[in-house]
């Protein structure tokens, strides 16, 4: 199996690592996280061995490692660097890879370049993570509108947090993408709680290509 996928959200903080340690767990996946912003709290590639169960030879090094926990192209101009693009290139292994962007598809790496731009560059479908609260209807078909102007495949909508059954069905049948499922608060989170939150929340076929 050589699925990609990348995982995108609607904004930060919303649950997107959870899901995506959700996902690389799921589909026995290696894990990618391009460009870390943030070191003092951990890595996302961290909180994913932690929750995914994924063994050290599976989390792919991240391109770039940035201290400032700010977008990528702040960061990187806060420590002199600048993100080049063939650093961003899809690794060439085999199996299946998740792959994690940061915040939401329109999050720039550079002043040039957004998340989105490079989605388009790797032709692999995205997943996005929508929360369930207010406003999600609006974030949502923004993003989806996002990928599908740069031709970016949407696989679908997995949504974190509790049951809202209009916004869901709303967001799916006005953007006309499918819903994958949806990840609850999971209290505590642990790497067994989210492993079976997924097998009841997700059909690991819907992911596999």
């Amino acid at each position: 199996m050589s699925t990609r996928i990348v995982v995108t959200g609607t904004d930060t903080g919303i649950g997107k690592t959870v899901l995506a340690a959700g996902l690389a767990g799921l589909l026995d996946a290696h894990y990618w996280k391009p460009v870390q912003a943030g070191l003092d709290e951990g890595t996302d590639s961290e909180t994913i061995a932690r929750l995914g169960g994924l063994p050290p030879d599976r989390i792919l090094p991240e391109a770039y490692r940035l201290k400032l926990p700010a977008s990528p192209h702040f960061a990187a101009e806060a420590e002199g660097a600048r993100i080049d693009d063939a650093a961003l290139a899809l690794p060439d292994m085999s199996g299946a890879l998740v792959i994690e962007g940061a915040g939401g598809a329109l999050v720039p790496l550079r002043r040039d370049l957004l998340f989105a731009d490079v989605f388009a560059r790797w032709g692999a479908p995205a997943v996005i993570a929508a929360r369930t609260e207010l406003g999600t209807i609006n974030h949502t078909l923004m993003t989806i509108e996002a990928l599908r102007s740069r031709s970016v495949p949407v696989l679908g909508v997995a949504f974190i947090g509790d049951s809202v059954p209009d916004s869901e069905r709303t967001i799916c049948e006005i953007g006309g993408v499918r819903r994958l499922g949806r990840l609850p608060r999971l209290d505590p989170l642990t790497g067994e709680s989210l492993a079976a939150a997924m097998a009841a929340a997700f059909d690991r076929q819907d992911f596999v290509s």
